[in-house]
């Protein structure tokens, strides 16, 4: 029997009551007010609309799109109907729109389009944006933005650069030439190496044209592969070498790869990601031969920022949905954001996210000015290791939190935390995991001796703000004397409090108290939700809401 009531459903005798509204359309800009101080902190101020603009986008129409885009997964079609093979991946068109709106509004080109003061921090805030909304795209459009230092080492490859820059995105299966823009993938892993990639075995053999090698071997990871072309490394006469491979020749004619399969992942399932052979594959060396592992580091800055602010993002958004959910949900007698606990976890979750946020935007401006500031190129350089280690290592444990504060209703795929749970390990592995990065910090420090003078001067701007602050830090030079690898993960993380906590500091945050007496002192269990109970947690939620 079915009855309808004034403002209430009734379905059969049973009424549909204490359930949340849809979260809906959000303007992501609007509703961050972490977002929008550190935009200004940083430099980005000058780019204001362009990321406003974006920020309600993303909330809204491409939330939207990507729900389609995740849903219906991507597929390899490896022969046509005629049994020629294309090795062609098929996306849902909602990806196509995704890919079209990110690259208009610069996610993967801003930095090189406008290369203005504080185009870096802009195009950081972009991306925290983007990830919250469609996590999977983030892997092309990263690899795209990166690429950028690593293609202008060959005046060569300068139209690659230039589409890049044109912020312009064509899907068709077409030489480059024809398009007037690009992505750019990445294939460096190989079965036997994983991140030992000196252990790769793909040879490149030089071919009659300058600069051209052909290629015979494997990839066991290359990302997003239906991009235009992709930066490899592989065995040259000289050593390990960095290459572009294209796609379509420069004729058109597909290049001699095949894609084996794509990847059946965990979580970032709009995006694909292949195994590989090169058959005799062209492609062209981009800086020396045996300097394969130092040109492709030009990039790994912006990568490993990019793993910071996607993790940052997936934080907020799971932080959104958690206060939505218990602002609109009852439970013995109250709602749910009115009961203490709750509120505790709450603004637990709100600190770890405005804390992911601060230091990644922080990293942002390091890596705005490392081309003319040496000392803010020192920072950058172990600051995106600390930072990557860290922050994608809370990104789990805290979209975890955010589902338990739906219960059951966030364990469902009609809710986006299930989602944002399968993509926020990603981050951790991807571009080297945590125990690679913690290897790098070690390194960096005793043989980059910028780095440490770096650190020394961040922390000492922050000297002085809070007790746990001064505490901490004044620890760090024993704990640098006896490092050791074993030791690393605890040294990084360390390093890691204290850079978020003299970015709270210095910016005046209302969050940088709870920040300092929970992280630094000894006011916090080992989960989420033990806050110390004397702090405004009301205030923290209010501000993690906007």
């Amino acid at each position: 029997m079915g009855l309808e009531r004034s403002g209430t459903e009734v379905f059969g005798m049973h009424e549909v009551l204490n359930q949340p509204p849809e979260f809906g359309g959000r303007d992501l800009w609007r509703d961050d007010v972490a977002l929008r101080e550190a935009l200004v902190r940083e430099g980005g101020d000058g780019f204001r609309s362009e990321v406003a603009a974006y920020g309600a986008l993303a909330g809204g129409e491409l939330l939207a799109l990507s729900h389609e885009a995740h849903r219906d997964r991507p597929r390899l079609r490896s022969h046509d109907a005629a049994g020629h093979r294309i090795d062609r991946v098929e996306f849902h068109p909602a990806y196509h729109r995704v890919m079209e709106l990110a690259i208009a509004h610069g996610v993967a080109g801003l930095s090189w389009a406008r290369p203005e003061p504080g185009a870096h921090v802009a195009r950081a805030a972009l991306a925290y944006l983007h990830y919250q909304a469609e996590p999977g795209s983030s892997c092309p459009l990263t690899m795209t933005h990166a690429a950028m230092p690593v293609l202008r080492q060959a005046p060569a490859l300068r139209e690659w650069a230039d589409k890049v820059a044109a912020c312009r995105y064509d899907a068709r299966d077409v030489a480059i030439g024809d398009k007037p823009g690009v992505t750019l993938g990445m294939g460096m892993t190989e079965k036997q190496g994983g991140s030992d990639v000196r252990a790769n075995e793909t040879t490149a053999t030089p071919s009659a044209d300058e600069g051209a090698y052909t290629l015979v071997g494997h990839k066991w990871f290359m990302s997003a592969p239906m991009s235009d072309g992709f930066l490899v490394l592989a065995q040259a006469p000289g050593g390990l070498t960095c290459l572009l491979m294209p796609r379509r020749l420069p004729d058109g004619d597909r290049n001699a790869f095949t894609l084996m399969r794509l990847k059946d992942k965990l979580g970032d399932w709009s995006n694909a990601s292949s195994e590989v052979e090169f058959q005799g594959a062209m492609a062209w060396r981009v800086g020396d031969e045996g300097r394969g592992v130092a040109t492709i580091l030009q990039m790994v800055m912006l990568t490993r920022l990019d793993c910071m602010l996607g993790s940052a993002g997936l934080m907020r958004m799971a932080l959104s949905q958690a206060l939505h959910h218990c602002r609109h949900r009852s439970a013995f007698g109250k709602r749910l954001a009115d009961q203490p606990l709750m509120r505790n976890v709450l603004a637990d979750i709100a600190i770890e996210a405005e804390a992911a946020l601060a230091l990644s935007m922080r990293v942002a401006r390091a890596v705005d000015a490392a081309t003319h500031d040496p000392r803010e190129a020192a920072f950058a350089r172990i600051a995106t290791a600390i930072g990557k280690y860290w922050i994608c290592r809370r990104a789990p444990a805290v979209v975890n939190e955010a589902q338990e504060c739906l219960g059951g209703a966030g364990y469902i795929e009609e809710s986006l935390l299930p989602r944002l749970y399968r993509q926020a390990p990603l981050n951790s592995i991807w571009e080297g995991s945590g125990n690679i990065q913690c290897l790098d910090v070690l390194r960096a420090l005793s043989r980059e001796p910028e780095t440490a003078e770096a650190l020394r001067v961040e922390f000492d701007a922050a000297n002085g703000l809070h007790p746990a602050f001064d505490a901490l830090v004044a620890g760090l030079p024993d704990m640098l004397s006896a490092a050791s690898e074993a030791g690393s993960r605890m040294l990084v993380e360390r390093l890691a409090l204290a850079l978020q906590a003299s970015v709270l500091l210095r910016a005046g945050s209302p969050i940088a108290e709870a920040f300092c007496r929970s992280r630094l002192g000894a006011d916090h269990g080992l989960a989420l939700g033990t806050l110390p109970t004397d702090l405004d947690d009301g205030s923290i939620m209010v501000r993690g809401a906007g």
